[in-house]
């Protein structure tokens, strides 16, 4: 493809897009952003018909019918889209696209394959427009990525993850974490291998029981997959509260599963440096909007201790994620961040706010299994039970690591008697009763 051609026919598009806008902004109109798209198209076949003309009268072949249909979806893509790297997430077996500048493109795939591939741009700067143009259009709010703010985290229109850094390296950089599976289920996770039926029946059961549960693992082990599986266990009669840095869960996407869900993002401050909504205030205000349960999708700071009150004062079965390298260092890592937070905490007291707030971490494994050709596997390795406090948080690793690693029944389960009434018999999945 004519990547040149594509850039020139975007500039020529979007400058008509901009003249029809600033017309009907005179004329007190506006269009919905589906008209737009449908005004860009035919904006885009009237382009390629200028083309074909110029090409024609200039002795030279014009663009064959296949090739103006990918041409103009080029166009499109650029526009709306994510340029060069729309063919990339149409591939639904791509599961993280890493660029360390725009000819520098790492993709690898849940089959286990790694590949660097072609350029996802003519130039540095033509990346960081692309990245622009989508931080503009993607999220809630346009989102600032230059020097003054050479840092981004937003959701792409598919639902993939993207992170981007500039002036810290010598290059821009680009994560992209695909959302492979928006619309997951136990189920599912049985048939991967995540989870087996027993392990199934258990979180089903657990979740059923309104209990707090957070979801812990290592970057891309699957614990967003994971917590979305969860949280389609909820009867679809709940009020959700969804709070998130950059959305990424999607629950509202899906109002068959979720009818009454609002999806909360955390605001950066503009230019200025007003207008900051942080994730502590987010899921702050999220009490107060009558929630059945509050998802917080990655704790990373100190909106824990707002969190973890929320859980201990009748919020039951909150769901959340946090990065940690085993369900025992989890406990650690919530101190950690409880100490950064306005009300520092000491580790005794979070500790002890732990203790009356989570019922249950499940830790998730990703493994790249080089013994059978660099199998790709993630897989819950450990869920531990939080029992109560004695100085620190005082808990059990109920399922624990087999001999494959996936977790596999290990100690009595305190709260046996919440679970078994919504469907959960121990002795059916080998295990004891408590």
């Amino acid at each position: 493809m004519d990547h040149s051609l594509v850039r020139r026919l975007r500039t020529e598009v979007a400058e008509k897009l901009a003249s029809e806008r600033r017309d009907s902004a005179v004329l007190g109109l506006s269009m919905t952003p589906e008209d737009e798209r449908q005004y860009a198209r035919s904006l885009i076949s009237r382009a390629l018909s200028d083309h074909a003309k110029s090409e024609l009268e200039a002795g030279r072949i014009p663009p064959a019918a296949e090739d103006e249909s990918e041409l103009a979806k080029a166009v499109h893509a650029a526009l709306y889209g994510v340029g060069r790297l729309q063919p990339l997430l149409d591939d639904e077996l791509v599961e993280n696209i890493d660029i360390n500048g725009h000819d520098r493109v790492f993709v690898s795939w849940g089959d286990g394959r790694e590949a660097m591939v072609e350029p996802v741009a003519e130039s540095d700067d033509e990346l960081v427009e692309l990245i622009q143009t989508l931080a503009a259009y993607s999220g809630l709010s346009s989102r600032p990525f230059d020097t003054a703010n050479p840092e981004l985290d937003l959701r792409l229109p598919d639902g993939s993850r993207l992170s981007a850094v500039m002036e810290v390296c010598a290059r821009p950089s680009v994560s992209i974490r695909r959302a492979r599976l928006p619309r997951v289920f136990l189920t599912d996770l049985i048939s991967n291998g995540t989870v087996d039926e027993g392990l199934a029946a258990f979180l089903r059961a657990a979740v059923s029981a309104r209990k707090n549960i957070m979801v812990a693992g290592s970057t891309n082990a699957g614990k967003t997959t994971l917590l979305r599986a969860l949280a389609n266990e909820i009867p679809p009669g709940e009020r959700l509260i969804t709070v998130e840095r950059a959305l990424e869960l999607g629950l509202d996407q899906f109002p068959d599963l979720h009818p009454n869900v609002v999806a909360l993002e955390e605001r950066l401050p503009n230019s200025e440096g007003g207008g900051w909504i942080t994730m502590a205030e987010l899921v702050r205000r999220s009490l107060r909007m009558n929630p059945s349960r509050v998802i917080v999708g990655e704790v990373l700071g100190d909106e824990i201790v707002t969190m973890l009150n929320a859980m201990s004062q009748g919020n039951d079965g909150s769901l959340s994620t946090i990065h940690a390298n085993s369900s025992a260092e989890v406990f650690n890592r919530i101190a950690t961040y409880a100490l950064q937070a306005a009300e520092r905490l000491p580790i005794e007291a979070t500790h002890m706010l732990i203790a009356g707030a989570i019922d249950f971490v499940i830790y998730v494994e990703r493994r790249n299994d080089y013994l059978h050709g660099g199998t790709l596997r993630r897989f819950v390795s450990s869920v531990r039970e939080v029992n109560g406090h004695d100085g620190r948080v005082v808990s059990s690793e109920i399922w624990a690591p087999g001999p494959d690693g996936r977790a596999t029944p290990a100690a009595t389960i305190q709260a046996i008697d919440d679970l078994v009434p919504f469907g959960y018999e121990p002795l059916a999945f080998g295990r004891w009763a408590g």
